[in-house]
């Protein structure tokens, strides 16, 4: 079922004193909360008896045996164990939402492309039958690489909850607002916020302003942390006290309802009796997160050359391969251009990572023209990229003054993996045939004089 209002139910612990409205702060830290008094047991996990007649149950997003400073979990306090909250699965069929390997004998994927923003259709869609994938990347059954898409959301699920058994899943809002109702409590998101849903969280997705559409990474491997800052230090970047996770909320609601989960690139169904969302308390370090984009303190080159764009990582994925991402996810927002005697823009270069860009508000350095809101643009590994000739005329010729780059903010989910794409994104999508000849009319400058500038 699906609905346009807002048929948000859940009791929600009170909230947190302070500025943080029903979240509490911090990233990867311990946390504990519960929506009725007592709910929660102190010194231990696993009581005889839990208070209030609830289940307690882990949730473990990594191996038992997981490094400590790498281990996560959470107990769950709760009005039924999460085993009354499935049944026997059918498969069913989302045709729009691809898992890789998804390599498409009929599609190049060997190119630099750029799209206009998908459009949205008069079709009522959903979290599941809203989401279009774009590219793929890795493999989900060994569980490496990732897989970009575009989600298009006018109605709230009603009595309908998914879980991905996959990944985790990074939410970039472009335009609209929704809200996640989750196991562990509500988050609400709006352009230039960002949400992360653990690997085997259960939520309901509720429009609260739309059409709503945005962007997601769907991260099969290793979970997203924090970059390591190295010589910056302890200060910057994304600073862990601005990312909030939800306080405990719950439903006791006995209304039948579906389930649907994705497990190894499949999608299966199952009905139950009631709302999965149930947990009355909860502690521990496996939580959803929501994160202001605004508070990402940029750090750039202050005397002269312009930085590797790693400098603009706000969350990385490991692949196991030291230094080498399975994702990153990088922003580019308004920042101080300040550099002497250098080009400003982004180099021309191509490397080993594979980058999906897109563009939340206003315009890119660049690309000044056709890379508009809502697009996306792929430079897949090994495939050379940089600024068209209108970019690189005014850098090559600007007074460099300080100069503040205003009303832009993009992001990039880049991997170590090449990005296929899909169908959707090769024949269906809005695709910039001409995209390519942006680089058309760069000119030869070199004429063998020595000193020559």
């Amino acid at each position: 079922m699906t609905s346009k209002t807002n048929p948000t139910s859940l009791h929600q612990a009170p909230s947190v004193a302070g500025p943080h409205q029903g979240y509490m702060p911090g990233f990867g830290n311990d946390f504990e909360t519960e929506a009725l008094p007592g709910a929660l047991p102190q010194g231990m996990n696993s009581p005889q008896k839990c208070s209030y007649g609830l289940y307690g149950e882990q949730l473990s997003g990594t191996a038992f045996t997981a490094p400590s400073h790498q281990n996560e979990r959470t107990w769950c306090y709760r009005i039924r164990p999460s085993v009354k909250h499935t049944n026997r699965f059918e498969k069913i069929d989302l045709p729009s939402w691809k898992s890789a390997p998804n390599i498409d004998p009929d599609v190049v994927s060997l190119g630099q492309y750029r799209w206009d923003p998908v459009p949205h259709s008069d079709v009522p869609l959903t979290w599941l039958t809203g989401m279009r994938t774009m590219t793929t990347a890795g493999d989900v059954n060994t569980q490496f690489g990732m897989a970009t898409h575009v989600y298009l959301v006018t109605e709230s699920l009603v009595d309908a909850y998914f879980y991905s058994a996959d990944s985790e899943m990074l939410v970039v809002p472009q335009e609209g607002r929704l809200r996640f109702c989750t196991e562990l409590g509500i988050i609400d998101i709006a352009p230039q916020e960002i949400a992360v849903l653990p690997r085997g969280l259960v939520y309901r997705v509720e429009v609260l302003e739309g059409p709503c559409r945005g962007f997601v990474c769907e991260n099969y491997g290793q979970k997203f942390e924090l970059p390591n800052r190295g010589p910056i230090g302890a200060n910057c970047m994304a600073n862990p006290r601005d990312f909030k996770i939800p306080v405990a909320a719950f439903e006791d609601r006995e209304v039948p309802s579906t389930v649907t989960a994705k497990w190894c690139g499949q999608f299966h169904e199952t009905k139950i009796n009631q709302s999965p969302l149930d947990v009355v308390a909860w502690h521990g370090n496996y939580a959803p997160y929501k994160y202001d984009l605004k508070t990402y303190c940029p750090v750039g080159a202050v005397l002269f050359d312009h930085p590797d764009p790693s400098i603009f990582t706000v969350l990385t994925a490991p692949s196991g391969q030291e230094g080498t991402a399975n994702i990153d996810f990088v922003l580019f927002r308004e920042r101080w251009m300040v550099a002497e005697d250098t080009f400003r823009p982004p180099w021309y270069h191509k490397n080993i990572m594979s980058e999906l860009m897109g563009n939340i508000y206003g315009q890119y350095d660049a690309k000044p023209k056709g890379f508009i809101p809502g697009g996306i643009s792929l430079h897949n590994m090994m495939l050379p990229h940089g600024p068209d000739r209108d970019a690189f005329e005014g850098a090559s010729n600007a007074d460099l003054k300080a100069e503040k780059l205003d009303n832009t903010m993009s992001f990039m989910f880049e991997t170590r993996f090449p990005q296929h794409l899909t169908h959707f994104a090769a024949k269906e999508a809005p695709l910039q045939d001409n995209y390519i000849d942006c680089w058309t009319d760069l000119e030869k400058h070199f004429d063998g004089k020595p000193g020559r500038k």
